[in-house]
């Protein structure tokens, strides 16, 4: 989702939360091709996770299309192979985006960000809670299991600040205006719409770490 279609998507009330995207036409099993299923990161971007492929998730919790997508991504994480990290980065445009930045890096911090990932998501597109306030989403980190002083004392850190700002920077450097969006090795780029579906994005992503193994 991109900051245009954010205003039209909450008109659309439910009817955006789960809107599904198309099923790919394509009849054959040829690899992806660059241009139509994935594109180049110009420039490259340098990644931070030494001696592994770095795959990032561009997200906002706002998004409808991101809650969507979260139990996709999730199962297939959890098959990942050693050699392959997985990180997220909150964009700094839709909806609370400053809120939910610091929402993400503070359960990162606590290693909760498994846990409470599928939660905050249901807070926001089942419960329809807006969620303006720190204290707010410390009640849904309570509610499911965490602890609501530790959550509070990370989202105001000085270390989730720094997160937070280095998000910005990246979603600049990559040049994300939509979500969700899928980095490979900061060299290329898929998502959900540009691949056709939710698990043809990461059948891409799975093409591109391949590809990364190889030089």
């Amino acid at each position: 989702m991109n900051r245009r279609d954010f205003t039209s998507a909450l008109l659309a009330s439910g009817a955006a939360s789960t809107l599904a995207f198309g099923v790919s036409a394509r009849a054959d099993a040829a690899a992806p091709v660059e241009g139509r299923d994935y594109v180049k990161v110009e420039p490259p971007q340098e990644t931070t996770s030494p001696g592994k492929i770095e795959v990032l998730e561009f997200f906002s919790y706002a998004c409808p299309h991101c809650n969507a997508f979260e139990p996709t991504l999730e199962a297939w994480a959890r098959g990942l192979p050693g050699d392959v990290a997985l990180k997220r980065v909150p964009v700094p445009f839709l909806y609370n985006a400053d809120n939910f930045a610091h929402t993400y890096y503070a359960l990162d911090a606590l290693g909760l960000v498994s846990k409470m990932q599928m939660h905050i998501f249901s807070a926001i597109h089942v419960d329809r809670l807006r969620l303006d306030k720190p204290e707010e989403i410390a009640g849904v980190v309570a509610k499911n299991g965490g602890d609501a002083n530790k959550f509070l004392a990370a989202f105001k850190s000085f270390s989730v600040a720094t997160w937070v700002a280095r998000s910005k920077k990246m979603t600049a450097d990559y040049r994300i205006d939509g979500v969700p969006n899928l980095a490979v090795q900061g060299r290329w780029l898929t998502s959900p719409e540009l691949a056709h579906g939710e698990a043809q994005s990461l059948q891409v992503v799975d093409f591109l770490i391949q590809r990364s193994r190889k030089g």
